[in-house]
């Protein structure tokens, strides 16, 4: 039944995390547009290409690690990758809440929890 829960959780933050992936890879511009009037009075202002850079490859990794994690679950009940997808994206979420609070978005940081608590969850399932 643990596997059921573990493997849901790894779904919800693949779709999570590759279809920001992809936002930011597809629309690059529009981001970086929009997140340089979003840290502009942060120390972050003029680094904020390479910052979404950062979080771009951390998303990629999460997701592509948490949807191996599924299969390896389901193929030999393995948590190996699911694990470290949870970890991944973990850390992930918590660069992002940095750079919410870093900016004063209280409530964008307060979104950030809601995914951090089942990717937690997930870490502590698939440890």
């Amino acid at each position: 039944m643990n596997n059921v829960a573990s493997i849901l959780i790894l779904v919800f933050l693949a779709i999570t995390f590759l279809q920001s992936g992809y936002d930011k890879l597809f629309y690059w511009k529009d981001n970086v547009e929009w997140l340089k009037g979003h840290f502009a009075k942060t120390p972050l202002k003029n680094l904020v290409p390479l910052a979404l850079l950062h979080i771009l490859v951390l998303e990629l990794i999460s997701g592509i690690l948490c949807i191996v994690g599924c299969i390896e679950l389901l193929i030999n009940n393995g948590r190996l990758f699911g694990f470290y997808g949870a970890v991944f994206s973990c850390i992930t979420l918590l660069m992002l809440l940095f750079g919410q609070r870093l900016a004063k978005d209280y409530d964008g940081a307060r979104t950030i929890v809601i995914y951090f608590m089942p990717a937690v969850m997930a870490v502590y399932w698939l440890n």
